[in-house]
């Protein structure tokens, strides 16, 4: 079976996806960087996600001080460089891999789940499977790009980062 998706309405519709996941995360990771104050993600981890399934993991990840602060500069930096990514479309399957690793800690650790397991982290994540699953920065994305370079031609296992 042949599915051209990036052909027609279809492709639009997941370039428009791509680049609203990637404003998404780019505001996100902006507004930590540049806010008034360091961005702490420890009262989240330690008060935001009692009764959450991974509530001790990110417990003692608060309470250990180099993890503390690798979360603390990783989660504004990864949320700006997947929204860049996803924004101009390079390396998309690589940060919609990160993006989901993200939305799986954030829907795990809210576990908002009073009104059943579906909520906007778990559409997130979904956003992100599908971003990264149908290849979308080979559509109008820099991706499309990088793999026509003799680098990338020479080493196919680089395909597998891009799309």
């Amino acid at each position: 079976m042949d599915f051209d998706y990036s052909q027609g309405v279809t492709g639009y519709v997941l370039v428009l996806t791509r680049l609203i996941t990637g404003y998404w995360f780019l505001n996100a990771g902006v507004s930590k960087l540049m806010g008034p104050e360091a961005f702490d993600a420890s009262g989240w981890m330690i008060h935001g996600t009692e009764g959450a399934p991974i509530h001790g993991f990110l417990v003692w990840a608060a309470n250990t001080p180099w993890l503390l602060e690798f979360t603390n500069v990783m989660i504004p930096a990864g949320e700006f460089l997947i929204g860049l990514g996803l924004l101009v479309g390079a390396l998309v399957r690589l940060a919609a891999f990160f993006g989901g690793v993200l939305m799986v800690f954030f829907y795990l650790g809210n576990a908002d789940w009073g009104h059943g397991y579906v909520n906007g982290d778990l559409f997130g994540l979904m956003l992100f499977v599908i971003v990264g699953t149908l290849a979308a920065g080979r559509i109008l994305g820099l991706d499309a790009i990088i793999e026509t370079l003799a680098f990338v031609r020479q080493r196919p296992v680089l395909k597998y980062l891009l799309g």
